[in-house]
């Protein structure tokens, strides 16, 4: 599965403008609802879903980046998107350290194949330190795009 597969490029933030760790994940989840990848009536019923799961487990992986996830009977497909801070977050990661990169994924509950093979791809990409840096240091919509294709068409960052 490559991201072009399941990401959703419309919903990408360049720079959230919450700070902590929830309205994130709010905010990331309204950018889903406007890009019409997610239904209004189901934005809040999944943003609560992706805190409850994160309270019960950080997904602050370390070295700067975050996969909040959930399993949500409200989509029929994998979606994701990415939000980044400047200032970074504090998403009790496990290396302590702030969090500048956030991917939502939100999968279906009735698919565990598809959300195991969008996990695989994004955590193949997110522990190379080379990719991690060009991504930190991407700061609009397209060239965050540009950097999830080109990490799809090749893998330079492997």
């Amino acid at each position: 599965m490559k991201f072009s597969d399941f990401f959703c490029f419309e919903a990408v933030i360049p720079e959230l403008t919450t700070c902590d760790r929830n309205g994130v994940i709010g905010e990331l989840t309204k950018a889903l609802e406007d890009a019409g990848c997610i239904n209004a009536a189901d934005t809040e019923k999944i943003a609560k879903a992706v805190i409850k799961r994160e309270t019960e487990a950080s997904t602050g992986l370390g070295k700067g980046v975050a996969i909040p996830h959930v399993k949500h009977k409200a989509v029929d497909r994998v979606i994701a998107t990415i939000g980044q801070s400047p200032s970074g977050i504090d998403f009790n990661a496990l290396d302590k350290m702030p969090v500048y990169s956030v991917i939502l994924l939100i999968s279906p509950v009735n698919d565990p194949d598809q959300h195991l093979q969008a996990m695989e791809n994004v955590f193949k990409h997110l522990q190379q330190e080379k990719f991690r840096k060009f991504l930190r240091q991407a700061q609009s919509k397209e060239q965050i795009r540009d950097l999830f294709k080109e990490a799809d068409e090749e893998d330079v960052f492997i």
